[in-house]
């Protein structure tokens, strides 16, 4: 097999196409041969050891994909030899075949493509445990979302829409904003030509959004914060600003405002059955056409370098697959 192997985590450039052994799968593993990665932000700050996860070196990176199974392990009793999954594994993504535990696969139904199953499970799942469960999102409710074209953006776009909520999608060019409004969103906001307050005011009446989706953190939380409606639910999603921001907290008590953690990695690893009605929901949303990923753009395996030093320098609009 062949993969993008990182020997050393200090950026992208280190990176290196090699050949290596093909594993086995050992109990309750199984062998995938990958057909589809997608690149998730988590995938640049693992090769640049800024992630929570610091897996042993050497590591190939890829946190997400589909792929059809070669061989199973001991104990593998919900899947087999030539079955379509999507699988989440924290590492190993960015190869031609990985091992992996079976409980992080997913049957895939017969009409999902396995480019639209590489794309789907992080950023849905995420966004769907974020506004669903932990913000409660009613239909008729306003969320803001931060970074609205992104990956975990965009899917939290058509999951808001899903429950029948007014979207304000805010991201950083006309061109972004206009592929927001396509998705699904009821109003855009340019937060680099626009004061996002002032256009918050001015859209919600005065009264602000009712939950605000920020993967971003840096700059605009503070001011979307200190935006949103009473009672309003404040998700921490990421900082793929690169700055975490220090909330005023007077600011929730003024609001009686709810800043909410949402930490999707643990969420799956300690409920795994709520995570698997999530799953099963979301195919129900797919099969009626209410969601859909956003793939922007496509890259060859061998090209996978460089579809991560793209999402490096901002070039990343919605999703952007990898393909074997």
């Amino acid at each position: 097999m062949h993969a993008w192997l990182c020997e050393n985590p200090v950026g992208v450039d280190a990176l290196l196409w090699k050949e290596i052994p093909t594993p086995a799968p050992g109990s309750g593993e199984v062998l995938v041969e990958i057909k589809a990665a997608s690149l998730n932000f988590p995938d640049l700050l693992i090769v640049q050891n800024k992630y929570q996860m610091k897996p042993a070196l050497p590591f190939v990176p890829g946190s997400e994909f589909a792929g059809v199974v070669q061989a199973v392990g001991d104990g593998v009793r919900h899947l087999q030899v030539g079955q379509r999954v999507a699988c989440l594994s924290g590492t190993g993504g960015f190869g031609t075949h990985v091992v992996v535990s079976a409980a992080g696969c997913v049957p895939l139904p017969d009409a999902f493509t396995m480019v639209d199953a590489a794309a789907f499970i992080m950023t849905y799942a995420t966004s769907h445990h974020a506004l669903i469960d932990r913000a409660a999102l009613r239909s008729g409710e306003t969320v803001l979302i931060l970074g609205a074209a992104g990956g975990v953006g965009t899917a939290a776009i058509q999951i808001a829409k899903a429950v029948g909520a007014r979207v304000i999608a805010a991201a950083s060019t006309d061109d972004k904003c206009a592929m927001c409004k396509s998705l699904g969103a009821d109003d855009t906001i340019n937060y680099t030509t626009q004061n996002l307050r002032d256009a918050l005011k001015s859209l919600t009446a005065g009264k602000g959004p009712d939950v605000v989706y920020d993967p971003v953190g840096g700059d605009f939380a503070e001011p979307a914060f200190r935006s949103i409606a009473w009672r309003g639910r404040y998700l921490v999603i990421g900082f793929a600003n690169g700055e975490i921001p220090r909330l005023p907290l007077n600011l929730a008590l003024l609001k009686g405002a709810s800043i909410v953690g949402v930490f999707w990695g643990d969420f799956v690893a300690r409920e795994p059955k709520v995570f698997a009605d999530d799953v099963a929901t979301m195919f129900g949303w797919i099969a009626q056409g209410k969601l859909r990923p956003h793939i922007s753009g496509r890259y060859p395996l061998a090209q996978g370098a460089r579809a991560i030093e793209d999402m490096m320098n901002r070039k990343v609009v919605g999703k952007v697959i990898i393909t074997a």
